[in-house]
């Protein structure tokens, strides 16, 4: 007669369940300064990607209203905002939490193009790290004929 029951038990043993939380353990203790640095690169990633969207905004209302639209950074507040109507912003963003954009005023014109004819730059920062090559700040692009493009580091030239 088969039995039905097997007799042996089954499950883990104690010293397996503690080699399992020791491995976990020290490779939590090995990845956690990367988390770090991946956290600061992401928020700095996330305004970096506002930014460019809210410029890409502004020259797009530029050129649908046929009127200069202005791109307005100071902090880390950007606004959109129609120059023959400058009451109320078209749009309003915030870069995000300790993420700081250079001030700057930049004005598509009814082209698409920037007003004045030169390229600018704004550069991004985060108040709790410097910049540096572990630590990527990026920065907008603007140049002179409307080209808009996003830099993944500020500090590394060209941009």
């Amino acid at each position: 007669m088969r039995r039905l029951l097997s007799t042996r038990q089954r499950g883990v043993s104690l010293l397996e369940v503690v080699m399992v939380v020791a491995i976990t353990g020290v490779m939590l203790a090995v990845g956690m300064p990367y988390y770090g640095d991946y956290a600061v690169n992401a928020k700095l990633r996330e305004g970096g990607n506002g930014l460019l969207t809210e410029a890409m905004a502004a020259q797009s209302e530029a050129i649908r209203r046929n009127t200069p639209v202005r791109l307005q950074v100071s902090g880390s507040n950007v606004q959109v905002i129609n120059l023959s109507n400058a009451t109320t912003p078209l749009r309003q963003r915030d870069l995000g939490k300790d993420v700081q954009a250079a001030t700057a005023n930049l004005d598509f014109g009814s082209t698409g193009a920037l007003v004045g004819g030169a390229a600018q730059q704004v550069n991004l920062s985060i108040s709790s790290a410097t910049c540096s090559t572990e630590t990527r700040c990026p920065a907008l692009r603007v140049e002179a004929g409307g080209g808009i493009k996003l830099c993944s580091n500020h500090l590394v030239t060209p941009c």
